[in-house]
């Protein structure tokens, strides 16, 4: 019965990482205009700063569910309504006039790659979205009768994820052909992952344990 919990873990990790936020697009600018490897470096420390929220909500939740049960409750209205605020921003984003991307500015140099860590780490940790949507992703994952080895496959499921989507980002948007295609989707791309935020936001709200 874990595969439910588990699938709704990771499908909202992967709506959560993959929408377009604050970090995704420090990734897709980094791609364009500095190219792949400086985007990639920034990427991996996106992701650090992913995980270290996984392991500080996987330990917070584990503690309160192990000692107040109706957190768990507590959890799922906040990361609900988290999931629903994300819906209403993406969907306005998806009627606002679409942004003009530039191209690789010919005489910048390319940022040394320490600083490009440091600030996917702490962009990331900044990030409010972040922390709210660990926060989801533990409470549907984790449930009060969840066998032992539910935290570290969702940790290790989702860090196999982002390390996907955010390298991934770096990857595609640094070539032109799919700078120019999500610049001419981009309202369908935002007003997809609006609806789908809205459906686990509601799912995470009325689902009755």
């Amino acid at each position: 019965m874990i595969g439910s919990p588990l699938a709704l873990a990771f499908g909202t990790y992967f709506l959560a990482a993959a929408s377009p936020g604050p970090s995704n697009m420090a990734i897709m600018g980094a791609a364009m205009r500095d190219g792949r490897t400086s985007a990639l470096i920034l990427a991996s420390g996106v992701m650090t700063g992913s995980l270290f929220w996984a392991v500080l909500a996987a330990t917070g939740v584990s503690t309160l569910l192990a000692t107040y049960a109706k957190a768990l409750f507590v959890l799922k209205v906040i990361g609900g309504i988290y999931l629903l605020y994300l819906a209403m921003r993406a969907g306005r984003s998806a009627m606002q006039p679409t942004s003009a991307f530039t191209g690789v500015d010919a005489g910048r140099a390319t940022p040394r790659y320490l600083p490009l860590y440091r600030q996917g780490v702490f962009m990331h940790i900044g990030n409010p979205k972040a922390i709210m949507s660990w926060m989801a992703i533990m409470s549907l994952g984790l449930r009060e009768d969840a066998p032992n080895g539910t935290l570290p496959a969702i940790i290790g499921g989702c860090a196999l994820l982002g390390v996907i989507i955010f390298g991934g980002y770096a990857i595609i948007f640094s070539t032109s052909r799919m700078i120019a295609c999500y610049t001419r989707l981009r309202r369908w791309i935002q007003g997809l992952f609006s609806a789908l935020f809205a459906v686990a936001g509601l799912k995470l709200l009325v689902s009755p344990d």
